[in-house]
This record gives structure tokens, sequence and C-alpha cells, in this order.
């Protein structure tokens, strides 16, 4: 019996290590991003479903997380270098931040895309209870999670994906 459960167990694992690479290609279905509304700044409400059509990186950061504030400045050029194509960038605060820090932080540097303050956590726990920062989803036009990024993604192959997601119909 026990050796029966042992290769089933293998048997799953290899199904799985087989599937894993499809998975993670983005070549099987994409999970619906989870349609949370956030504050930004200026006090408007966001919702993420009003996003779609454009392809969306929604970045969960802190002003005291020294690998956001290190991530920031390529997060802004590759928000300059694609926001005319159809892409957009929401940066949601987690909600231990404080607002007048994030709004200063906003301010200094310039931040060109959407801030938003996820007051509540709503907004984290609904994309999967996000704790680590920096957390980034990158959502393809109809408002799918096609990549989730813990840390500092490689910018390169970021830019590469948001290219071939822009060009999808």
């Amino acid at each position: 019996m026990r050796r029966r459960q042992h290769l089933r167990l293998v048997a799953g694992l290899l199904a799985f290590a087989t599937a894993a690479p499809l998975v993670l290609s983005g070549c099987s279905s994409r999970e619906a991003a989870p349609d949370v509304k956030v504050s930004l700044l200026d006090g408007r409400q966001q919702a993420l479903s009003a996003l779609r059509g454009k392809v969306v990186l929604v970045n969960f950061w802190a002003t005291s997380c020294t690998t956001c504030v290190h991530e920031m400045p390529q997060i802004v050029s590759t928000h300059q270098k694609f926001q005319g194509q159809g892409y957009e960038t929401l940066a949601v605060a987690m909600s231990y931040d404080q607002p007048d820090y994030v709004a200063g932080f906003a301010k200094t540097r310039g931040l060109p895309f959407l801030v938003a303050l996820d007051k509540t956590g709503e907004a984290a726990k609904a994309f999967g209870q996000v704790r680590l920062t920096p957390t980034s989803f990158l959502l393809d036009k109809h408002g799918n999670i096609v990549k989730k990024y813990v840390g500092e993604p490689d910018f390169t192959a970021l830019h590469q994906l948001i290219g071939q997601l822009l060009a999808e119909a």
C-alpha cells in the first residue's frame, strides 16, 4: 500500500514538473486579476478593471523597502518607455506605509504613474496575501495575470514580455 502511494506521489510530481514550464511560460490559461479598488494619492478611487485594454504592472511596494526604492527608477523608465503604447503602472503602497511618506516619495521622485494607498490591506490580500515587497504582477490587456515577480524583476526580460503583450490582439 505504501509503495502505491509513493508511486502516485512520484507520478504527480513528474506530471507537475512536466507542466510547470507551460504554466511559467504563459502557455496555459491565465488567471484573472482581482478587481480591486484603491485610493490614489489625489483621493480618487481607481478600479483595476478600469485599466482593461492596457497592459498593466501592479507593483506592491513600501517607502521603507530598500529594494522598492532601488527599483523605482527602473519602474519609472519602463512606464515612460511603454506608456504611449497602451501600458500603465499602478504602484500600490502597502497598508503599513505612512500616507505622507508615500506622497512625499511620489512627489520628490516625480512618479509619472498611478500611485495608490492600500489603506486596509484589501488589495494585497486580494492578490494572494502579498506580504513581501516589492511584489509585482504583470497583467495582459484582458486583466489576466501573466507573471508575478517577487523582488526586483529582470527589467530586460520584463520589457520583452511587455512588448509581446502589447502586440497581442
